[in-house]
This record gives structure tokens, sequence and C-alpha cells, in this order.
């Protein structure tokens, strides 16, 4: 009974799989058409989409802003996030669970309410359709993800290793210098592709607060507005293309045991400082 339970619960999972890569199974192949409009399947083989995507300057532009912006987001994600995971995993204060809450509310709360509330406050300090709004704005939504994230790393860590470096002299900065930081680096790397990833993802706050600027998702939305350029699945395809390598380097740290910490036990005093 329970094999033919787990054999239909496998079912059911690869069928909802299937059914989740039927559009990339479709956009892909649509992304090398020789065919002047959409068509599926496609006619022919023709790299015409990607030619038009690289040689269009507007295309590039946006492609930047996107980069530097997911690139400066996701780094201050991972600082200020990983400032506060560590102190919501190690700090034992009144409220924490309704700061924690506070959070991951970005997560919960939907993209359209997350926008407007970002465009009242950024217009009101005048950072409205700026590059520095659009990169606080962006910090903001991803910075729950790396609290996620490093918050199951560090609660795994042991805390009596931190403990042996002070008991032998070391501050606070130097301990996290030279005995946190190095044994969550893996979870760091993987807490900042899954910002990045989301960052260069995002259309919906962008499109409310980033005023002239265009980022590649915006820019496929605004060009589905006016047109259906076949281009855009060239560009979906390099997107997906993207996303599936950079969620492949988090496939093999979780694979390798990288995403955890090695908890060691601490031993004599001597040991510790050897």
């Amino acid at each position: 009974m329970e094999r033919f339970s787990g054999g239909v619960l496998a079912a059911v999972g690869i069928g909802a799989l299937g059914f989740l890569c039927v559009p990339i199974l479709i956009v892909v192949p649509m992304s090398f058409s020789s065919a002047r409009a959409l068509t599926f399947p496609p006619p022919g083989f023709s790299l015409r989409w990607y030619q038009a995507f690289f040689g269009d300057p507007r295309w590039m532009e946006a492609m930047s802003t996107s980069a530097s912006v997911a690139l400066l987001a996701s780094t201050g994600a991972v600082i200020l996030g990983g400032l506060a995971a560590y102190g919501l995993s190690r700090g034992n204060f009144r409220g924490r669970a309704i700061v924690e809450g506070n959070f991951l509310a970005p997560l919960i709360v939907p993209s359209i309410i997350v926008a407007v509330a970002l465009y009242l406050a950024l217009a009101r300090v005048g950072l409205l359709g700026t590059y520095l709004g659009l990169v606080i704005a962006h910090t903001l939504l991803v910075v729950p993800l790396v609290v996620m994230v490093l918050g199951v790393a560090i609660r795994s860590f042991d805390l009596r290793i931190e403990q042996v470096a002070w008991s032998l002299g070391a501050s606070w900065a130097t301990t996290c210098r030279k005995v946190l930081l190095p044994n969550l680096a893996p979870s760091l790397l993987a807490a900042w592709i899954f910002a990045f990833i989301a960052s260069f993802d995002e259309v919906i706050v962008t499109s409310f607060i980033a005023g002239t600027y265009e980022t590649i998702p915006k820019r496929m939305f605004n060009e589905l507005i006016l047109e259906i350029n076949p281009t855009i699945t060239a560009v979906a395809t390099l997107l997906i293309a993207f996303t599936v390598l950079a969620l492949g380097v988090v496939g093999l740290l979780v694979r390798g045991g990288r995403l955890r910490p090695p908890l060691v036990e601490p031993g004599p005093a001597r040991s510790a400082s050897s």
C-alpha cells in the first residue's frame, strides 16, 4: 500500500512538472524559428531573433540595467539580510517573531500592494523614477529570500564554536570574519543567487517606480503590449537558460552538502586554539 501511494505521488509530481514545462517546450523552439511571426512548430531553423536581440541597443541597455540593478540589490540584500538573519537566529528579545514576520512580509503580500507602497514611499523622498530608488526597491524585495536561506544556515551552525572563539579573545568582528563567514560561504552564495534571480526577473514593482529606466522584464512587458515581437522568445530562452544554470549551481551546493555548515564539536581550549 505504501509503495502504491509512493508511486501515485511520484506520478502526480512528474505530471505537474511536465505541465509546468510545456510552455518552455514551446517557447524555446520558437526562439530558433525562421518565421517572421510567432509560429509553432517552427518552419525552419534560424538565429535571426537572437541577432535581433543582441543587435538592438535598446535591448542591450535594458540588459545592462537589469544586471547592474540585480547585482547591487542582491549584494546589498546579502549584507542587510545576513545581519538580520544573524540577529534573529542568535538574538533572544521580546517581539522577535513579529520582527521576523515583518522581514518575510514581502513574500506574502501581493506584489501590486508592495509596488504601490514603494511608489508612495519613494515619491515622498524624491527617489521615484531614479536609479537609486530602483536599487533600493529591489533590495527590499529580495532581502526576505536572504533572511530565509541564511536563517536556516545560521541556526544549523553550532553556537559553541563561536563561543570558543570568544573565550580565546576573538572579537565579534574577528569571529564573524574567520569563523562564521567561511563556514557560511556556500549558503551566502546560494542566497545571493536567489536574490539576483528574483531581482533580475522583477517586473511589477519595476513598472511602478522605474520611470524611464527599462529592465529586461519591463521591456518584454511593454513589447507585448505594443506588438507580439518574436524577439521576446529569444529573450525568454536566454532568461530560462540563465535561471536553470543558476539553480543548477545551487543544486550542486545542496547535493554536495555545502549548504549545511560543518558542525564541529568544541574540544579543550588547546585544541580550539590549534
